[in-house]
């Protein structure tokens, strides 16, 4: 995986795949959350069932001045794929990426990934200090390898919070928003930017004050609940639960227009699934997803 991250041809090639396959209107850059750790010397090794394992957990502060600031130097790679892209797609927009600081530290920490995030919810209280140390490095971080894309030419720019719907919104206030804000802010008249994250149905509200253009929302909330949370002139990203792909597809129509309907509550949507795609997908399923979808308009 991690070596594919680093190949510009192999990453133009699994980005183009879903625009030829199944004309989607935007390519999402194949990437990998902890890429930019492994750019900086971070010993991370993605293990197959498992995820990202980190061979040094974080637990002092001479841990976190290890992360040192990322160069474009260390990933030319990126900026090479991102420029191949560009030429490739024409007219369809490239969309970047990254991994937010909060999700982030969850690995470093944690070592790996987690289901209750138990030793960073411990370092967050009992150490703030060394926690916002940690964040604010990591939005350094996540924060240039966003730069390096947009400088290359992506069109817009999503960062993913993937784990943060663990805590509560006076946590996520307190400890997370100000370094998602400090990411996604310095970028806000550059490009477009979309922040999502899993289970993140009570911190809608906050995650849009960090500075999101689209705030994207996992199949928990339907989408114009979601709408009535973000406030007025919100746009969407969402939010068909990746389960229900397995689904007969009259199941999957009647889903699909429900979420389109709801989502004409906002501003704008974008429609997406509520997170990932399972491995054992049939892609004719999805091809068929994106073919409804445009006929509603």
């Amino acid at each position: 995986m991690l070596d594919a991250c680093r190949d510009p041809d192999l990453v133009t090639e699994i980005t183009l795949q879903p625009v030829r396959r199944h004309g989607v209107d935007a390519a999402v850059l194949f990437s990998d959350i902890v890429l930019p750790l492994v750019a900086i010397g971070v010993g991370v090794d993605i293990v197959a069932g498992v995820g990202p394992v980190v061979d040094k957990p974080v637990a002092e502060r001479a841990d976190v001045d290890r992360l040192r600031a990322l160069e474009p130097d260390d990933v030319p790679y990126l900026s090479a794929a991102v420029r191949a892209l560009v030429n490739e797609l024409g007219p369809t927009p490239l969309i970047g990426f990254a991994g937010a600081p909060f999700t982030l530290a969850s690995y470093l920490v944690e070592g790996g990934p987690s289901r209750d995030h138990a030793r960073t919810k411990a370092l967050m209280h009992g150490r703030p200090e060394l926690w916002h140390a940690l964040l604010s490095r990591l939005a350094v971080i996540a924060g240039e390898f966003l730069r390096v894309q947009i400088e290359a030419g992506a069109a817009m720019v999503q960062l993913f919070d993937s784990w943060v719907g663990s805590l509560s919104l006076a946590d996520y206030t307190r400890f997370v928003l100000p370094h998602s804000r400090a990411v996604l802010e310095p970028i806000a008249d550059r490009v477009p930017r979309i922040h999502f994250g899993v289970g993140t149905g009570e911190l809608l509200a906050a995650m849009r004050t960090a500075g999101a253009d689209v705030v994207g929302v996992d199949w928990r909330v339907p989408l114009d609940e979601a709408a009535r949370r973000l406030g007025p002139g919100a746009v969407v990203q969402g939010n068909l639960d990746p389960s229900l792909l397995r689904a007969e597809w009259p199941v999957i129509e009647a889903e699909v227009r429900r979420i389109v309907a709801e989502g004409r509550a906002a501003a704008g949507h974008i429609f997406n699934l509520g997170h990932g795609v399972p491995p054992d997908t049939d892609p004719e399923v999805l091809t068929r997803i994106v073919g409804l979808v445009k006929s509603l308009g």
